[in-house]
């Protein structure tokens, strides 16, 4: 095209380019372009996961490795510090306050009984602990590498399976030495523990993601563990603390003994002591503790998966 200019002479215009017109969605597609940081998909992104294993695996032995290193006693405090806690709550419910009463087996498998609490207890409130700092404490790699999200809370979680495990050869000695010897019953760890691991992966996950948008959140989760640990029967029996102490409704008993801190503490009791009968668990305990799960692990990864994009940003 051209146009006479006032003096005569003639301008040409350009003809008009071949991406005039085009909303940014078009461009992007027709040079083959993509969003950085997009979402994948859900198939994909457990791929990308699994190509990653090797990964998760190392972080969360190098966290293990890190977490005591600047104390004098290192590893050892993964094992001490429940130990502590168990001492001190047997002094406070096992002795002033008669949280012996009502024990299954009697008051002689008091110790045992507490002691497995504290350390299945423990499992599920550091998994949900790390799991709130999983995003904004890791910002910088977060920020720097681009890989699955989801690794961290995963890693996190296997973190905190690998120190229970630790935990575990303590908790073999206590209970042998406390006259409860190796059963058929201990194999019942096995599943109990790979279902606990899939609940507190998915509640890792669940709060990675809240914890990413509210910091604040870490402040406040100590409170909600501490109250989960008095409502799950950790110090006490917790059916007879209700039925025989405070007169509770039979509903209020099925609906905290349903709650997953308890349903697996309780299968963790029945494998390890002698005299914990099946009368003592909830009823359909094994189909609580597979919804469990279930809900939290599918749920957790899906709600995580969800906000990938958003994860180190603003």
């Amino acid at each position: 095209m051209s146009d006479t200019t006032h003096d005569g002479a003639v301008a040409v215009s350009a003809p008009p380019a071949r991406d005039d017109g085009l909303t940014p969605a078009e461009l992007a597609a027709r040079y083959g372009l993509a969003v950085s940081g997009a979402r994948p998909g859900l198939g994909e992104y457990v791929c990308q996961l699994w190509a990653r294993r090797h990964f998760i695996l190392a972080f969360s032995r190098a966290k293990l490795t890190a977490q005591y290193s600047q104390a004098k006693l290192g590893q050892v405090w993964q094992v001490a510090t429940p130990l502590l806690n168990a001492a001190v709550y047997f002094l406070i419910f096992g002795i002033l306050l008669g949280g012996r009463d009502g024990t299954p087996g009697g008051k002689h498998n008091y110790i045992p009984f507490l002691v497995t609490g504290v350390f299945v207890f423990t499992f599920t409130q550091t998994s949900v602990l790390s799991g709130v700092r999983a995003i904004s404490g890791n910002l910088g790699l977060v920020r720097a590498l681009h890989f699955p999200r989801a690794s961290l809370p995963i890693s996190f979680s296997l973190q905190q399976l690998q120190q229970l495990l630790y935990s575990m050869i303590v908790l073999l000695v206590i209970l042998v030495g406390f006259g409860q010897f190796p059963t058929w019953s201990w194999f019942l760890v096995l599943p109990t523990l790979a279902l606990q691991l899939v609940f507190n992966t998915g509640l890792s996950l669940i709060m990675a993601r809240l914890g990413a948008k509210t910091p604040d959140l870490a402040q406040l989760m100590p409170f909600v563990m501490r109250t989960l640990m008095y409502a799950s029967g950790v110090m006490f029996p917790l059916e007879h603390m209700l039925k025989e102490r405070a007169g509770a409704s039979p509903w209020l008993v099925d609906v905290l003994q349903a709650n997953p801190v308890a349903v697996y503490m309780d299968l963790m009791r029945f494998a390890f002591i002698d005299g914990y009968t099946g009368a003592d668990l909830p009823p359909h305990v094994w189909a609580l503790a597979l919804g469990w799960a279930v809900v939290a692990g599918i749920g957790g990864f899906v709600f995580f998966w969800k906000a990938e994009e958003r994860y180190g940003r603003g």
